[in-house]
């Protein structure tokens, strides 16, 4: 038995647990908030079998699409006194999924 974190843009959602519902996978969806950029993210817990974890990781790839990369415009402190306060463009990375896979050492439904 595995346990599937899956932490998807929260744009995708609705398409990710759809695909996986009609796949017969069992979700519970929290939603969460990206560290670095602050925006909100839902993160899926999937608890499968050990054999059909690549078919779980294989609908959320497809729904979630790639990976893109935006420019931010991040707030820096320039100068010695630190009173000039100016931007800085930074590209990230954006979309896509994080995919955890952890063993299951004990599962009970009751």
């Amino acid at each position: 038995m595995k346990l599937i974190y899956a932490i998807v843009r929260y744009d995708n959602e609705d398409e990710v647990i759809s695909a996986l519902t009609r796949s017969h996978f069992s979700i519970t969806k929290l939603s969460t908030t990206g560290g670095f950029l602050k925006k909100g993210n839902t993160t899926l817990m999937i608890g499968t079998e050990d054999e059909r974890v690549q078919e779980a990781i294989d609908i959320i790839k497809k729904e979630c699409g790639n990976r893109q990369k935006i420019t931010i415009n991040m707030p820096y402190i320039s100068g010695s006194a630190m009173i000039n306060c100016a931007t800085m463009p930074t590209t990230v990375e954006v979309g896509g999924a994080t995919i955890f896979v952890i063993n299951v050492d004990y599962y009970e439904k009751i």
